[in-house]
């Protein structure tokens, strides 16, 4: 049985809620014939992250760690591809901390490449009826900092990772409902679906990038 490391974020950037933590509490403890997931709690704070990250991968001492954060705007379930050694915050972390083009890292590489599954993800995830795609940047805040600390922190070992960004939950979109929704219940269906595809895929889809852009 494979051990799961499912990590989700406070609530951040004036929000009550954040639906990576209610998928993570959701999930918490789950476990099928083939995985167990053990969820923990991330802070959204620059540095502070990847040490509670780095704790919880030693505690954990997962196969297979799938981190989530929300992504306010995108209208689906976005497969990250690339974590980049930078950070360049838009707005404060939840200490007041904004680090602009500071390298995560220092002398680490440019980037990292998730090694989850992420073709095949996106695939059974749409068949699922759910939205999703194949994301090329998961932006400079506190996710790709996390995601890029995961890699690093997983590259010279046998477990594999990468992370997932997620949209609104659609209390979250009342005051602005121009922007995309999805409902916990989906979000919930749809990272199972991520976690059981990358259990039974030690190598990814060859399928046309137009098909998961």
């Amino acid at each position: 049985m494979k051990a799961i490391l499912l990590t989700g974020f406070e609530p951040f950037g004036g929000e009550k809620i954040n639906p990576s933590l209610e998928i993570a509490k959701a999930l918490d403890g789950k476990e099928t014939e083939t995985y167990k997931i053990n969820s923990r709690e991330l802070p959204c704070v620059f540095g502070e992250a990847i040490d509670q990250l780095r704790l919880a991968i030693q505690e954990v001492k997962p196969d297979l760690v799938v981190c989530v954060g929300q992504a306010g705007g995108r209208p689906d379930l976005s497969i990250e591809r690339v974590a980049i050694n930078v950070d360049d915050a838009r707005i404060p972390d939840n200490k007041g901390n904004q680090p602009i083009d500071k390298p995560i890292i220092q002398e680490g590489p440019v980037a990292y490449w998730s090694s989850l599954p992420i073709k095949a993800i996106v695939k059974h995830l749409r068949d699922a009826g759910l939205p999703a795609s194949v994301s090329q940047t998961a932006g400079t805040y506190v996710c790709n900092h996390v995601f890029y600390g995961l890699m690093h922190e997983i590259r010279q070992s046998s477990i594999r990772g990468g992370f997932i960004h997620i949209p609104f939950l659609p209390e979250q979109i009342q005051t602005r409902p121009h922007m995309a929704s999805l409902s916990l219940d989906d979000m919930i269906r749809g990272i199972e679906t991520a976690i059981q595809v990358s259990v039974d895929y030690e190598q990814d889809l060859l399928l046309e990038g137009g098909q998961t852009h």
